[in-house]
């Protein structure tokens, strides 16, 4: 297992990821000042955001049921509990938006090479 996000775990096949990208925000409130510059207060810790890319070859692995149910996790909005396969719990995250490009279509529309791009934010645990 390389990761899981609710009920949808990511595996070499047929559902896998090849990259992720993390982002830290902190959050601070600026004070202004005449003459010099302006003092920043903490004021916690703002966005944390991952965006997983990944591809599927459906006509050899599978893996377009996998990502109706990541489909369906977006469109619940009900926060996700994500965990990396080495057991790190990222904690509760909220799917925000799946980008899919299909490409070699087969007869029937169905992409042979699908890449993917899953955005998610963290979330309060529900």
């Amino acid at each position: 297992m390389l990761m899981s996000i609710g009920s949808v775990v990511f595996e070499v096949a047929p559902f896998n990821a090849h990259r992720i990208d993390y982002s830290a925000e902190t959050e601070f409130a600026e004070k202004a000042v005449m003459g010099a510059e302006p003092p920043l207060e903490f004021v916690g810790e703002g966005a944390n955001t991952w965006e997983i890319q990944g591809r599927l070859f459906p006509k050899k692995f599978g893996g377009l049921d996998t990502m109706e149910k990541m489909h369906a996790q977006r469109i619940s909005g009900q926060p996700q509990y994500m965990m990396r396969g080495d057991g790190k719990a990222f904690g509760w995250v909220n799917i925000l938006s799946i980008t899919e490009a299909s490409q070699y279509l087969d007869e029937k529309g169905v992409g042979q090479v699908i890449e993917f791009t899953i955005s998610l934010r963290r979330a309060q645990k529900p």
